[in-house]
């Protein structure tokens, strides 16, 4: 089984069969850990998006995942999650494939909440955790933010599809995100392929990891780059599986700016992977470390939150 998707292309997700999902949880320990890699920004803007089509959604250009499926092979998908995700009809290979090619339902929850709870993001140092499409990221971008870091399990996703999106997003430099409202009224989907025009300069704001968070952390603290703590960490469905818990709990811990926020969104329970809110609220609450929030709860459908998350002696 695996996370429910929200994905504007596909209203419909692959189950990953249970019997086959406990085997592969049951060996995930044995798996090597990703090794954390940072991804440079090509100077042909043209280039990362050669070969992309793209959609839009709330006012937000992302990639075709079909098209991706079609023309990612051979050394453009040197993991082989592609292939991989469609040939088992699995939204979640653990630690193969985390789910970075679908756009995830909390997703715009947490978008949505920006908008409502009128979250500033100028000037401030910003992690999308967990990017995947990266449109947290893009958000946060929008808003003015100073620096804006995007990482996610898979080098694949981050080549693909994260960049190619901050790349489309950002060559349309100075937009920023309207009301929920103004965003729905938004311009039907464009489906010709982007062409960059010259070169952005929030793109300098930019940075772009892949591996497993603990690698991705010592790549920042221990990197030649002076790394300074994130004073916003989004992250959205990246705790379904409590495996993870520890891992993620750590890297909020040493990433997170003494007196920065966390903002997850998250599905009350995931069936068949076993994580959920309230399972991470009481994994908190017990390491001591942090405070929590729930701002938000969505009850339309299978109910989901947006937990806020602070150090216990932050201001």
């Amino acid at each position: 089984k695996s996370r429910e998707t929200a994905d504007p292309a596909a209203d419909s997700s692959p189950r990953l069969p249970a019997a086959e999902h406990r085997d592969e949880a049951a060996s995930k320990k044995k798996l090597c850990v990703k090794a954390a890699k940072a991804h440079s920004i090509p100077e042909d803007l043209n280039k990362v998006l050669e070969n992309k089509v793209m959609d839009t959604v709330l006012d937000l250009s992302y990639v075709k995942l079909s098209v991706v499926e079609m023309t990612c092979l051979g050394d453009a998908d040197s993991e082989g999650i592609v292939s991989k995700s469609v040939s088992s009809h699995s939204d979640l290979i653990p630690g193969v494939y985390e789910g970075g090619l679908k756009i995830w339902e909390c997703t715009f929850d947490l978008m949505d909440y920006f908008s409502e709870a009128e979250i500033e993001f100028t000037n401030k140092t910003v992690l999308d955790l967990g990017c995947g499409a990266g449109l947290l990221g893009i958000v946060a971008l929008r808003g003015e933010a100073a620096r804006v870091h995007f990482q996610d399990y898979n080098s694949t996703v981050i080549d693909e599809i994260t960049l190619p999106n901050v790349v489309a997003n950002c060559i349309s430099e100075g937009r920023r995100m309207g009301s929920g409202k103004d965003r729905k009224a938004s311009k039907p989907p464009s489906k010709r392929p982007r062409k960059a025009e010259g070169s952005a300069d929030v793109l300098n704001k930019c940075r772009f990891f892949s591996g497993e968070w603990s690698q991705v952390t010592q790549l920042l603290l221990n990197s030649n780059k002076p790394c300074s703590k994130y004073d916003i960490i989004l992250t959205s469905e990246t705790i379904y599986n409590p495996d993870y818990y520890s891992a993620l709990h750590d890297t909020l811990a040493q990433l997170l700016d003494r007196n920065g926020r966390v903002y997850l969104a998250s599905k009350v329970h995931y069936f068949g992977v076993g994580g959920g809110i309230y399972l991470f609220e009481k994994f908190i609450e017990e390491k001591n470390v942090f405070r929590t929030s729930m701002v938000k709860t969505i009850d339309q459908g299978l109910q989901r939150c947006i937990m806020e998350i602070a150090f216990k002696n932050s201001c």
